[in-house]
C-alpha cells in the first residue's frame, strides 16, 4: 500500500497548482513523452490510442456527408503561400521554412505546411472546368509545424496531429451550409463522444481565421474555468477563388468562381478531455474514447482457478468491449491507482469468493461507486454503466459551464468578475475593435464567440456604453 500511497501522491492537486496538475497526468498517465526538440513531444502508445479512436469516430462521420480523404505535401514553396496575402500574414511568425535540400541551397524556400489551404486551392485550380466537377469534398489527416513561442503538450505544440477539412461548392449557400454542418459535426462528436458540451458561435473579426470571410468555433470550458478553442469551420467565400483562379462553367455557361470552406479539429481536444474530466487521481476517460474501457483485476490471483475466471471472463467482454486483464503480479492496490491514473472507466474485480458466487464486482472510475452483478447479467450491466458514465460525465461537465458562466452589464462589474470569477462572462458588445482590445488589455479577457443563441444583457456595450450589437462571451483561455 505504500507504493501505491507514492504513485498517487506523484500528481500535484488541481487546487494547488492546476498547471503542474496537468503536467503530472500528461506524463504519469503515459500520454507522453518529450522529444529533443522543444515544443514537440512523443505520443505514446495510450495518447494515440485516444486520438486513433477521436480519428475514427470523425472519419467515418466525415465519410457518411460525402467527404473524401486526400493527402497533400508537407512543403510548400514561398511563392504559392504568398498568393492570398492576409492568409500568409496571419501565418508568417508561425511558420517553419526549409532552406536547403542536403548542403545544396534551395532556389526558393519551402514552407513546412501550418496548414494546407494553398496547396488545396492550387489543385482544385488544376482539376475544377465544370460545374458537374463540384462541389470537391475532401479531408485530409496530416500534422503540421507552427513555431509556438511557448508550449504545453497538447493544448499548443509546434509540431500537432489534425484533420483540415477543405471543400468547394458552386454557390455561397451551398459553402455556408457545409461550414455550419462541419462545425455542428464537431459539437456532435464532443458532445455524443468525449461527454465535452461547447459553446457554439461566431468569432469576431480579430479572431477569424486569416483570410476568412467567417469563422465559427466550439468552445469548451475546463475545469480552472479557462476557455479551449476546441474545433473551429470557416467560410472563405470566393477570396481564395479569386487568388488561386478557381473557376468552373456554370450551367449559364459563365465563368464563376467557386466558394470555399476549411475546418479543422486537432490534437489539443486531448487536452480538452484531460481538463474537463480529470481529477487528483488522474484521467478519467469517457468510456467511448477510452483505449481500454474496462480492466479486469484478479483478486488473489495466486489461488486456483483465478487466472482462468479471469481470462474467460475478458474473452466474453472482448466480444462488446475493450477491455484488458491485468495478470502481472503487482498488488492489487497497485493495480487499482495505476488504472486511476489511466482514466480506464470501469473496473471488474473478481476473486474466489466471487467465483463461488457467480459474481464479480465492477467499480466505475468517475464516481468510485462499487457493484456487485451476477455474471450471467455482465453484458447488459456494462454496455448500462458506459452509457451512464458517459452522461453522467457530460452532464457534471454541462453543470460546471452553466455555474461558471456570469454576466456582466457594465465595464467595472466585467473587469471585477475576471479577477475574482474563473469562468465564461456574458457581456454586449458594439462590435468595435477598439472595445474588443480595451477588454483584453483591461480586462485580461478575449472575445470566445458570438454564441449562436444571443440574449440580450443589456442594450449597450460593456465598454463604451454605446448601442450594442451582439453578445459575447468572453473568457480566459489556453
Amino acid at each position: 500500500m505504500e507504493k501505491n500511497k507514492k504513485f498517487v501522491e506523484a500528481i500535484t492537486p488541481m487546487d494547488v497548482d492546476f498547471a503542474q496538475w496537468y503536467t503530472d497526468i500528461v506524463k504519469k498517465a503515459e500520454l507522453i513523452e518529450y522529444s529533443t526538440v522543444r515544443g514537440m513531444v512523443i505520443l505514446r502508445p495510450y495518447g494515440y490510442a485516444i486520438w486513433e479512436n477521436i480519428q475514427r469516430y470523425l472519419d467515418d462521420r466525415f465519410k457518411e456527408t460525402g467527404h473524401e480523404n486526400v493527402y497533400m505535401p508537407m512543403l510548400i514553396p514561398e511563392s504559392l503561400l504568398q498568393k492570398e496575402k492576409d492568409h500568409v500574414v496571419g501565418f508568417a511568425p508561425e511558420v517553419a521554412w526549409v532552406t536547403h535540400g542536403g548542403e545544396e541551397k534551395l532556389t526558393e524556400r519551402l514552407c513546412i505546411r501550418p496548414t494546407s489551404e494553398t496547396l488545396f486551392c492550387e489543385h482544385f485550380s488544376n482539376i475544377v472546368q465544370s460545374y458537374n466537377d463540384l462541389p470537391k469534398l475532401y479531408n485530409q489527416w496530416c500534422s503540421v509545424i507552427r513555431w509556438e513561442k511557448t508550449t504545453r503538450p497538447f493544448l499548443r505544440t509546434t509540431e500537432f496531429l489534425w484533420q483540415e477539412g477543405h471543400t468547394i461548392h458552386a454557390t455561397a449557400e451551398e459553402a455556408q451550409e457545409e461550414t455550419l454542418r462541419m462545425l455542428n459535426t464537431y459539437a456532435d462528436a464532443l458532445k455524443n463522444f468525449l461527454a465535452i458540451p461547447v459553446v457554439k458561435g461566431r468569432k469576431t473579426d480579430k479572431e477569424k481565421f486569416a483570410g476568412a470571410e467567417a469563422t465559427y468555433t466550439i468552445e469548451a470550458m475546463m475545469h480552472d474555468g479557462k476557455a479551449l478553442q476546441s474545433g473551429t469551420s470557416h467560410y472563405f467565400g470566393d477570396g481564395f477563388a479569386k487568388a488561386f483562379d478557381i473557376k468552373f462553367a456554370d450551367k449559364d455557361s459563365q465563368l464563376k468562381y467557386v466558394h470555399e470552406t476549411s475546418w479543422g479539429l486537432s490534437t489539443r481536444v486531448i487536452g480538452a478531455i484531460i481538463m474537463v474530466h480529470g481529477d487528483d487521481s488522474g484521467l478519467i476517460l469517457p468510456p467511448r474514447v477510452a483505449p481500454v474501457q474496462l480492466v479486469i483485476v484478479p483478486v488473489a490471483q495466486h489461488k486456483e482457478g483465478v487466472l482462468e475466471k479471469a481470462e474467460e471472463l475478458r474473452k466474453s467482454i472482448s466480444a462488446y468491449a475493450r477491455v484488458k486483464l491485468d495478470a502481472s503480479d503487482k498488488k492489487p492496490g497497485w493495480k487499482f491507482s495505476e488504472y486511476e491514473m489511466k482514466g480506464v472507466p470501469v473496473r471488474l474485480e473478481v476473486g474466489p469468493k466471487d467465483i463461488e458466487q457467480n459474481q464479480v464486482v465492477l467499480v466505475r472510475r468517475d464516481t468510485r461507486e462499487k457493484t456487485i452483478v451476477p455474471m450471467d447479467e455482465l453484458e447488459q450491466k456494462i454496455k448500462e454503466l458506459f452509457d451512464d458514465i458517459h452522461n453522467s460525465l457530460y452532464e457534471k461537465a454541462l453543470e460546471r459551464l452553466e455555474n461558471m458562466t456570469s454576466e456582466a452589464q457594465d465595464f467595472d462589474t466585467l473587469k471585477l468578475s475576471a479577477e475574482t470569477k474563473p469562468g465564461f462572462i456574458k457581456a454586449m458588445w458594439c462590435g468595435k475593435l477598439s472595445c474588443e482590445e480595451k477588454i483584453k488589455e483591461e480586462a485580461g479577457l478575449s472575445s470566445r464567440c458570438m454564441p449562436f443563441e444571443q440574449e440580450e444583457i443589456a442594450k449597450t456595450c460593456v465598454c463604451c456604453g454605446e448601442k450594442a450589437e451582439h453578445m459575447v462571451v468572453w473568457g480566459k483561455a489556453y
